[in-house]
C-alpha cells in the first residue's frame, strides 16, 4: 500500500468513549510512519496516566479554554463529561502545511460542529462497539472511571450511537469487534481510490 492516500483530506474518527477510536487512529500512524499526523485537541480534563502534554492533549485551565473560544480558535469545541474538549485552527494548519493527513479523534458535538460551520471538508468514520453491553464491559474494565463519569459517558454513547445511524452523517461505519479486522477496515477506507 502507498504511504501516500489518494484523497488528502483530514479524517475525523469518532465514535463513543471506550471504543477504541483512538487505539485505531494510533495504528493509522504507527502503521504510515511521516504520512499522517494527529491534530492535538486542548482539554480541560486532568492528564491521566501516561497521557503528555503536547502528545496527547494540550490541558488547559477552564479560563484559557474560554479565551480561545473568545478568540475562534478553535475549529469545534464540545463539553463531554463536564470537561471542554476542542480542536485548534492552527494545529490542523500546521500538520497540513507540512503536508500530513491529519487525524481528528473528536466526539459527536465536535463532529456536527465540524460539519455545520468550520470549512474544512474532511472524510468522516465512526467506530461503533458490537454491543451496547460490550462497550459498557471496556468502559468498566478500564477502571479510569467513578460510577457517576462511567453512567454519562454510557448516555453519551447512546446518544452517540443514534446519531450514527443517521444515514449520510458518516462516510464510513466500522464496528471495533476484532482490532485487526476493524484497523484492516479503516486502512481500507482511508486508501481507497478517489471517486
Amino acid at each position: 500500500m502507498t504511504s501516500t492516500p489518494p484523497d488528502r483530506r483530514p479524517i475525523v474518527i469518532s465514535g463513543p468513549s471506550g471504543v477504541g477510536k483512538g487505539t485505531l487512529a494510533q495504528k493509522l500512524l504507527d502503521t504510515h510512519p511521516g504520512t499522517f499526523a494527529f491534530s492535538v485537541s486542548h482539554t480541560t480534563r486532568s492528564p491521566r496516566p501516561g497521557e503528555v502534554e503536547g502528545a496527547n492533549y494540550y490541558f488547559v485551565s477552564p479560563a484559557t479554554f474560554s479565551s480561545l473560544i473568545s478568540q475562534y480558535a478553535f475549529v469545534e469545541h464540545a463539553v463531554f463529561s463536564d470537561h471542554h474538549y476542542g480542536t485548534s485552527k492552527q494545529t490542523i494548519a500546521d500538520q497540513m502545511a507540512k503536508g500530513l493527513v491529519v487525524v481528528l479523534d473528536i466526539e459527536m458535538t465536535g463532529v456536527k460542529n465540524l460539519k455545520a460551520d468550520s470549512g474544512i471538508d474532511a472524510r468522516y468514520v465512526f467506530i461503533k462497539p458490537l454491543s451496547f453491553e460490550a462497550l459498557e464491559a471496556r468502559l468498566r474494565g478500564r477502571g479510569t472511571e467513578k460510577e457517576d463519569d462511567l453512567q454519562k459517558r454510557l448516555n453519551q454513547a447512546r446518544v452517540e450511537l443514534e446519531y450514527a445511524s443517521t444515514p449520510g452523517v458518516y462516510d464510513k461505519i466500522i464496528v471495533n469487534d476484532d482490532l485487526e479486522r476493524a484497523y484492516k477496515e479503516l486502512e481500507e477506507f482511508v486508501y481507497r481510490p478517489m471517486s
